[in-house]
């Protein structure tokens, strides 16, 4: 099995490299890509918070441990109050950005998002907005009967900066309509982030696998990534994570570490255009991540002042900004702190 850096992998020589690598193999091809895009032993990251505005969602996808549905015990919708003790902490903690996700609440509808971004930019001037998956838009933009352009462009008019990946899954609509059928389709997917790229926004994408789906899916849903990419050039970094079943409608094998970190090093050999992978310590803890460094990865995500989604799934892991600092550095690398679009940011004091 070569181990130098292929020229850019079809979706057959992936495969094949899939089935014919092991673990270590794939790993070394990976660090070797990371290191010719990020020559310098930095180590990047964000400090935080994921704030989910309501659980409320009409969309019942099976793997999340997370929603309760319209009219179940237990929904929520974040008051203003609320949400102003949260950025107060999160600025208080260091915090300079917030990931705003919720649910397909169907009593939600545009002006209570513009009005909550503005609410938010007048208070917090000073944190960035990196909010609204593209199922939520592709959601909103039904029940406004309005354009998914005319949707982001409010968003972004109120506030909004950049667009998380969230959502996506896999990006191959037989496994969608399984996992997620009352999901957007994964190419209407795809269309919510070509249109924030045009209109400025950057964003980043995502993976969730291990639910069922083939190697040839995975494979497919980085095609999906790349070509966009290769159009647009709007997306910051990919971020690759594993299924977790517990607490699911979704009975499934927990992937090893391993296949993680094998699939991790594919990604960064098949995202060639993309410039960051990041490492998901959420899911797979503070030591895969730090494993993860030497498998492609170049961006150790975020402090996660808040996480409530995969917590829900009965995976709770916690790194206070010294901890994932301290991470960094005993794998022998510098940590960095970034803003969303990879620029580095200077420590507080």
């Amino acid at each position: 099995m070569p181990q130098s850096i292929p020229e850019r992998l079809c979706e057959d020589a992936a495969a094949r490299l899939w089935e014919e690598a092991d673990v270590f193999t794939l790993g070394r091809m990976a660090d070797a890509l990371r290191f010719r895009l990020h020559p310098v032993p930095v180590v990047t990251y964000i400090v935080d918070r994921n704030i989910n505005y309501t659980n409320i969602c009409a969309c019942g996808c099976r793997f999340c441990a997370f929603f309760r549905a319209p009219g179940q015990p237990g929904g929520y919708v974040l008051t203003r109050e609320e949400l102003a003790d949260k950025m107060r902490e999160t600025v208080e903690l260091g915090g300079y950005q917030i990931l705003l996700q919720g649910g397909m609440n169907p009593d939600l509808d545009l002006p209570f998002y513009t009005g909550m971004l503005a609410f938010l930019k007048e208070n917090f001037p000073g944190v960035a907005i990196h909010g609204f998956s593209p199922p939520e838009i592709v959601f909103l933009a039904k029940k406004e009967k309005n354009s998914i352009a005319a949707i982001i462009a409010e968003l972004k008019a109120a506030g909004l900066d950049s667009i998380p990946g969230g959502g996506a899954e896999i990006l191959v609509d037989a496994i969608r309509c399984v996992v997620s059928p009352n999901k957007c389709p994964a190419a209407q997917w795809l269309e919510v982030m070509e249109i924030a790229h045009g209109m400025g926004l950057r964003t980043t994408a995502t993976m969730m696998f291990g639910m069922g789906e083939t190697i040839a899916q995975r494979i497919e849903h980085l095609e999906k990534i790349r070509s966009l990419q290769d159009k647009t050039g709007g997306f910051t970094a990919f971020i690759p994570w594993t299924y977790q079943p517990a607490n699911t409608n979704l009975p499934a094998p927990e992937l090893s570490s391993w296949e993680y970190l094998r699939f991790l090093a594919l990604s960064r050999l098949y995202l060639d255009n993309v410039p960051n992978i990041q490492a998901s310590w959420v899911t797979q803890g503070p030591k895969i991540g730090q494993l993860a460094l030497f498998f492609g990865a170049n961006d150790f995500g975020s402090t996660m002042i808040e996480e409530n989604v995969v917590a829900a799934a009965g995976v709770s892991f916690r790194l206070p900004e010294k901890e994932l600092r301290r991470l960094v550095q005993g794998a022998g690398f510098t940590p960095v702190r970034r803003n969303m679009d990879y620029s580095p940011r200077e420590m507080d004091g």
